[in-house]
Formats: C-alpha cells, structure tokens, sequence
C-alpha cells in the first residue's frame, strides 16, 4: 500500500482514484477544484480530501493529476498552492492529462530541480474506460520512475507502456488522437454513404467491421451514429483541444497533418451546429444537417 493523492475530479479523474482505493488498497487523498465533489468521493470511499493540491500532495509517495489543459497543469503544479511546493525528496508526480510534449517537459525540469520524478502519462480510453479500469497508458520520463509507478497505475489500466523521455507520453496520445480524427470521420462517410444509398446500415456494419475496415469506433460507435446519438463518450470541445496540440506541435517538428487540420474544421462546424458537448461520432450529424 502507497500513500496516493489524486488531483481532479472529473469524469475520468473521479472513478481513476476510486480504483486507486478499491483495487489498489492505497492510502487516497484527493483535491478538486469544486470541493464538494472532493467530498463527495471521500464520502464514497470512505478516504480523504485536501483544500488545496499543496497539502493534498504533501509527504505522499505518489501524486497523481487529471485536469483540463496546460494552464490547468501549471496551476495545480507550480501555481501559489500548487502540488510540487509539498512533493517529497524521491516521490513520484503522474499527470494524465492530455497535454502539450512542451509542459510536460517543462515540469519534469521542474520536478528534477526539487528532487522528485515526473511522467507525463495520457490515457486513451473514454470515460467507460476510466469506469472500468481499463485505460491505455502512455508514458514519457525516467525509467526507474516509471518501473516505480507502474504497478499503481495498473489499478486502473490495461496497458501501460513506457515511451520515452519526458514528453513521449504526450507525443503519443497525439499519434493517438490523429488516428482517431480520420477513422471517425471515414466511418461518418461510410455510414452516410450507405444511408444515401438505400443499404440496410447493420447488415452492412456487420459484415465489413469482420474485414479490414474493422475498428474500434466501427463496433463501439456504429449504431449510435446510425440513431443520430451523440451523447456517448469524449466530446467535441475536448477533441479540438487535443486536435489543436497536435497542429501546434506539427507546426513546431514538421510534420504534415492535412486530415487532421481538415477534421479539425469539421469539428469546428459541429461546435456551431450546438455540438460541443456531443461526442466525437458526431461527424457524421455535419454531413446529414
């Protein structure tokens, strides 16, 4: 048993630390910006909550986080009562937020100048994944580190892979997020294509997803689409944030994302359509509006 703290409280965050609690048996404080949602899960799993992220994390073996964005990072990190002012000499600090490579690596800097470690580690997953403790884990920063945080993280994952340096983890859920981008926007197409021409829409997904364009998203979304349901899953604000990433750092390392830039737009028209907080398997909404 670790003593643990785990940062925000959201849709992934929340049921992350109860496995930290349930699964793993670890001694569990955690933080949330909204403290009665704090509470509300030390009530649940009969563990602890902190005011602020500074005593949350003080004297804990490992402390983790899950919150928006870079400037949400920062402030619960190296913000006036943020976590790393109370980090103990050896501990180990695990974000998985989706992040920029830049931040991660800026806070492992961070991180060594104090004394302690820190992995950039995002997950792929959803909400449903998070729920079940099965989320994909990736991880950049310091092998001993990591060797040190896997069995912790295996509490609520099913893969949990080290990637690199500082930094590798969040690179990788770009690649994670690019490849998401085309496929869902292929399977939008396929599934109004089909529609257009009169096919029976089941009958058509039962036979291909057994084939090459078999996907996750083809056998988790599919029916869904088919209804005009978009309320299962990772939403469109959150998917332009990621999307934006992986622009910004295509524009500093070179690469060349012309779907994922194009993708990017159609999200943007989803947003405009009253659809930021509709799933990602949305797309398809903007193609029969």
């Amino acid at each position: 048993m670790a003593t643990v703290t785990f940062i925000g409280l959201g849709v992934m965050g929340y049921p992350m630390a109860g496995h930290l609690k349930t699964r793993g048996g670890h001694d569990v404080t955690v933080f949330n910006r909204s403290s009665e949602k704090a509470k509300k899960w030390a009530d649940e799993f009969k563990d602890k909550h902190a005011p602020t992220p500074k005593e949350a994390a003080a004297d804990k073996d490992f402390v983790f986080s899950c919150v928006g964005n870079d400037d949400d990072l920062r402030e619960v990190t190296i913000g006036e009562n943020g976590a790393f002012h109370a980090m103990k000499k050896g501990a180990i600090f695990i974000d998985h937020t989706t992040a920029s490579a830049e931040v991660a690596r800026e806070l492992d800097a961070e991180a060594r100048k104090r004394g302690f470690h820190f992995l950039d580690a995002p997950v792929s997953g959803g909400q449903a994944g998070a729920e079940n403790g099965a989320l994909t884990v990736m991880v950049g920063g310091e092998s001993e580190a990591f060797d040190k945080a896997k069995p912790v993280i295996e509490s609520f994952a099913k893969m949990v892979g080290l990637m690199g340096p500082a930094g590798a983890g969040q690179l990788t859920k770009m690649i994670n997020q690019i490849c998401i981008a085309g496929l869902v926007q292929g399977l939008a197409e396929g599934i109004h294509f089909g529609k257009k021409a009169g096919l029976d829409i089941e009958k058509v997904i039962e036979v291909i997803s057994k084939g090459a364009a078999g996907s996750w998203q083809m056998e988790n979304r599919h029916k869904t689409m088919n209804a005009g349901k978009y309320d299962f899953g990772f939403a469109v604000d959150w998917m332009r944030k990621d999307l934006g990433i992986c622009l910004e750092e295509a524009d500093r390392n070179g690469a060349q994302l012309p779907v994922t830039a194009l993708v990017d737009q159609f999200y943007k028209q989803v947003q405009t359509m009253g659809g930021k907080r509709w799933d990602t398997s949305s797309l398809l909404a903007r193609l029969e509006k």
